[in-house]
């Protein structure tokens, strides 16, 4: 083969044929296969931008609202050595009343699953609303999956969420605990009683709670993954080609494409193709 030849097949201008030999393809349809990747992945950036965006301007007002109220006494103790840190969890955990909401990012260790699993449904037996928000990721641990499974049983309200900014216990709406170190748990916790503080995190709750998926409801979000063909005009889908442009890439009709296009449309819940392109990226189908 000739270097031309050589240099045409490396930008996609040349192809197998199936005959044997290879066949010319259309500088238009080898700048679309070889740039659906990076418009791909520049999709998946400007979706991720977008969300945190999105996310950190609907905590505005708040931030406002809390600066306003801000007082000279903060409210905020601290609390370090794991030990202690447990037995403050334990004494609010009993003497909760009311709610109890908690945001669980990561896969919380087995040994911290057994020690929580007695005192959460301690807390769910006296009547006290319990909301827990746990990552999407942890679910598929079997002992996530378990603890999970037991605290619904028992009338607890749990979701799943893609991304979870820090753990957070909020009891009866009066007492937050958190991390000093989000990446070492055992570092020390702080306990908030401020009322602005303690405002702004029951909004931070809200907002990701209100943005996340039923626990039982998450096996079937989205329905199964895409494969075979349906990936392929899901990931042009995503990159943002039209009907026309993914059929003539996959050698297909339009009308197969719509009919696809819609199916996972309506799979992914979407109302329209960006959603359903960010939907698809939450769900890692686009990995």
């Amino acid at each position: 083969m000739s270097e031309a030849e050589e240099r045409l097949f490396a930008l996609g201008l040349l192809r197998p044929s199936p005959g044997g030999g290879r066949v010319a393809i259309s500088p238009e349809s080898a700048a679309d296969a070889l740039l659906a990747p990076l418009e791909q992945e520049i999709l998946q950036r400007r979706i991720a931008m977008a969300t945190t965006r999105a996310r950190l301007h609907s905590l505005s007002g708040d931030y406002l609202e809390a600066r306003s109220m801000r007082s000279a006494k903060s409210s905020i103790e601290v609390v370090e050595g794991i030990e202690n840190i447990r037995a403050v969890i334990d004494d609010l955990a009993r003497t909760c009343t009311e709610s109890l909401d908690a945001l669980v990012p990561g896969r919380p260790p087995e040994e911290a699953i057994r020690a929580a699993t007695p005192l959460d449904l301690e807390v769910l037996e006296r009547g006290v609303r319990m909301r827990q928000l746990i990552q999407q990721a942890a679910r598929n641990h079997w002992a996530v999956a378990q603890y999970t499974e037991t605290l619904v049983g028992a009338g607890a309200q749990v979701r799943t969420a893609s991304v979870l900014p820090a753990r957070l216990l909020i009891y009866d709406r009066g007492c937050a605990v958190l991390p000093l170190d989000p990446r070492h748990s055992a570092a020390g916790a702080a306990l908030v009683r401020d009322p602005a503080v303690l405002a702004f995190l029951q909004q931070l709750f809200e907002h990701y709670w209100d943005r996340a998926v039923d626990f039982a409801k998450d096996d079937q979000k989205g329905g199964p993954e895409p494969t075979g063909v349906e990936r392929n005009v899901l990931l042009l889908m995503a990159a943002g080609k039209k009907d026309e442009a993914i059929a003539h890439q996959l050698g297909m009709s339009p009308r197969s494409v719509s009919r696809i296009v819609a199916r996972l449309m309506d799979r992914l819940g979407a109302d329209s193709r960006f959603q359903a392109g960010a939907r698809a990226a939450s769900n890692g189908w686009l990995s």
